[in-house]
């Protein structure tokens, strides 16, 4: 039993930190035979070392969202492509999210390319545009540039010479100036009252077609102050400047509401706690042995040092998790199956100890040293005294404290200790107050059957909480074991087992007869089964939203009758009736308005007076539409992004979105950019310094941070997603003010 409790502690003092710049695979080409005559051919093998716990999509499967490998060859006259890059070596399945069958590798890839050489001196050089993902659903975009060289091409005085095809520039049509710009006016906010419907179309014509910038051709409709919002561009295709990311000195969000639901979630904890048989016999013990002198005066000093010192032991051990683990750990902990399927076992046998089935202990000898050490009296025997209390029930109190320790398991440096405080503090709160006021002790309820009752009840939670640990490693393996469904239907029985053993129609080996159903077995009965009353609708697709936290994404759910449908052909609309660019393609969930383009919603945003929420996300992202589904649809999340903001969702994978000439640039590398997908990622990893989905930004309309930017993991809690938008918002309303003061 100690090297488990020790095993245990040591897998519970390690806190995830999720990297949000990726590297990429380890790339490579050859060929197989160099040595060729003209119009023969060769092969090129290109292989890649990928990183562990990641996977590369291949592209030898059909129409499903994660993208496929893609091999773009730079085109010319010297040689030809036989066939497409063939994978070697590729793993097929159905996706558990996408439904649909996709191929991809692990640890390893290779592709085979065969091609015609056509010349004595080929050109034959290209790029591999590749996803890779984690386990759990984390995709980044990355490129491999290559270049075939070291060919030894043979050719005879017969062959013909074939120059590489020269690439014809395409006619650019001079700009036109418009007809009337007298109907254009100088500013315009969106909400122009004595604007006529020839220049709402007018602006929503030209921002609809090639962004805000083209508004400026025409006599700067928008605003006269105009803003750059394309610091992430080079100046010219020479320009190789260092990218400057966006940061943010402010107050933030951090995660205040989320300690004090998890502060509260401790301090509930800690009252279950005292009524367990353990602890609550102990309480009129503990308090009659500080009356034994007569001294009221000492008793009440000694009960509050008393409190005090069982605070600080378990704030102690809050502190030893936060300084062992910290923000340094290990970042398996929250995704690999390991932990997971480890802390899901934990709360197995924690459910089994509440159930009678066994208890669990400390050695001897360590309580019987506290014990030796509270004899001494004065305030070290206090404190020793204190700490005997905690070791002697910690069968009780260690599946419960375990419990707030695992929860806290990936929280930031506080969690621990707020979990610990918030424990304690209603632990201490019992003993320190009957110490000061030892006639209450007259109304306790005497010990007795209900106590283990209570103990049982605690057993249920913790195996209904426990399948929490276990659905991650599902969800992230993608072993199928745990959907949306059965995750409902297994809750469903363990709460209705609950509800029947309060009405005492099941009973324990450790249990007392129940002759009579008392009003608070029956009040808890009757709401434990109105809470399986409202689990039902859920097992055909009701998103039973405040569970959202716990249950598994919607997109696990097979018989989902609820589901709404969403009409593909819908046109997304925008704010102040100005149309999204590339809103034939893209679109928003639940109805939300938004932009795809980053000028653009930038711009828009400056006309309406809204701050911007930016989403970097994309069509294979997992985690992505797992954010959608289970924070996005919250009612108060909502709201912040539809009424408060101006949403702005960039996608980074995109493979049919070409940007026009008029928006081609060169990034800070020397890269040609001249589709969506490639200018968002480029702009993310400029601008933020990332290249994972999904990442978030708030900006007010000038495209400064009002917050740090968050990532899956940090927006997977509700709570914190909501104190994220808030701060994002009053910070914008801060500056606004600022400005206004200013003139």
């Amino acid at each position: 039993m100690k090297k488990f409790l020790i095993l245990f502690l040591t897998i519970c003092f390690s806190v995830l930190v999720f990297a949000q710049n990726v590297p990429p695979a380890d790339w490579s080409h050859k060929v197989v035979k160099k040595e060729v005559k003209v119009g023969g051919v060769i092969e090129v093998v290109y292989n890649a070392v990928i990183p562990s716990g990641m996977h590369v999509y291949s592209n030898d499967y059909g129409d499903c969202p994660p993208q496929k490998a893609v091999f773009l060859f730079e085109k010319n006259g010297t040689y030809e492509l036989v066939g497409k890059a063939k994978p070697i070596g590729s793993h097929r399945y159905i996706d558990d999210v996408f439904e649909c069958e996709v191929a991809d590798f692990e640890n390893k890839a290779e592709f085979r390319q065969k091609i015609k050489i056509l010349s004595a001196n080929p050109k034959i050089s290209g790029i591999l545009e590749y996803q890779m993902c984690t386990a759990d659903g984390m995709c980044v975009q990355h490129e491999y540039e290559f270049n075939v060289a070291g060919l030894k091409v043979i050719a005879s005085a017969n062959d013909p010479k074939i120059e590489p095809v020269k690439t014809v520039e395409p006619e650019v049509e001079p700009e036109v100036e418009p007809e009337e710009p007298e109907l254009l006016y100088t500013s315009f906010d969106g909400s122009c009252s004595t604007c006529d419907s020839v220049v709402i179309s007018k602006i929503d014509e030209l921002l609809g077609r090639s962004g805000a910038a083209a508004a400026t051709k025409f006599g700067n409709v928008v605003k006269k102050n105009e803003v750059d919002y394309s610091s992430y561009q080079a100046k010219s295709d020479g320009d190789t400047t260092t990218c400057v990311a966006k940061t943010f000195e402010g107050e933030t969000s951090e995660e205040k509401a989320s300690y004090w639901g998890f502060f509260i979630l401790a301090f509930l904890s800690g009252l279950a706690a005292l009524l367990t048989p353990c602890v609550f016999p102990m309480i009129p013990m503990t308090v009659s042995f500080f009356m034994k002198d007569g001294s009221k005066a000492k008793a009440r000093k000694n009960g509050l040092i008393y409190g005090i010192s069982i605070i600080v032991i378990y704030v102690l051990i809050g502190t030893v998790v936060a300084a062992t683990a910290g923000e340094a750990a290990a970042n398996f902990l929250s995704t690999h199956w390991l932990p997971n399927v480890f802390f899901f076992l934990i709360f197995v046998i924690f459910a089994a100890s509440f159930f009678g089935a066994f208890e669990i202990t400390l050695p001897s000898w360590i309580v019987n040293k506290a014990d030796q050490q509270a004899d001494k009296g004065g305030l070290t025997g206090i404190f020793f005294m204190a700490f005997t209390i905690v070791l002697v029930s910690f069968s009780c109190t260690g599946p419960i404290v375990g419990s707030i320790l695992v929860e806290a398991a990936g929280g930031k440096f506080l969690k621990p200790l707020v979990g610990m405080f918030g424990f304690s503090l209603a632990f201490a709160i019992p003993f320190t107050l009957f110490a000061i006021f030892p006639s209450w002790l007259n109304n306790l309820p005497k010990s007795g059957g209900w106590l283990n009752s209570v103990k049982v009840v605690l057993g249920f939670l913790e195996l209904a909480f426990g399948l929490k640990f276990l659905s991650v490693a599902d969800q992230t393996y993608h072993w199928g074991l745990l959907d949306r469904e059965i995750y409902i239907g297994l809750w469903i029985i363990i709460f209705t087992l609950m509800g029947l053993y309060l009405l005492g129609k099941i009973k324990f080996s450790h249990d007392s007869d129940i002759p009579y159903v008392k009003v608070p077995r029956l009040l808890m009965a009757i709401a434990t089964f109105g809470f399986v009353v409202y689990l039902v609708p859920g097992l055909v697709g009701a998103p039973l939203k405040a569970l959202a936290g716990y249950l598994p994404p919607m997109s696990t759910h097979d018989f989902n009758i609820v589901q709404k449908i969403v009409n593909p052909n819908e046109i997304t609309q925008g704010h102040a009736g100005i149309k999204p660019k590339y809103n034939e393609k893209l679109h928003l969930p639940d109805g939300l308005k938004g932009y795809f383009d980053y000028e653009q919603g930038m711009e828009v945003a400056r006309q309406v007076g809204k701050p911007v929420f930016l989403d970097f996300t994309g069509h294979g992202c997992v985690n992505c539409r797992d954010i959608e589904a289970s924070v996005w649809s919250d009612s108060r999340v909502h709201k912040y992004l539809a009424e408060d903001f101006v949403v702005i969702s960039l996608y980074v994978d995109d493979k049919e979105l070409k940007l026009p000439e008029d928006e081609w640039f060169f990034n800070k590398e020397g890269k040609l950019i001249t589709t969506l997908a490639k200018k968002n990622g480029n702009l993310q990893k400029c601008l933020f310094g990332a290249n994972a989905q999904p990442q978030y930004a708030l900006l007010d309309n000038r495209g400064n941070l009002l917050q740090p930017t968050r990532s899956y993991k940090f927006s997977k809690n509700k709570e914190n997603y909501i104190g994220f938008l808030k701060a994002g918002k009053k910070e914008y309303k801060k500056r606004m003010t600022a400005e206004k003061l200013k003139g």
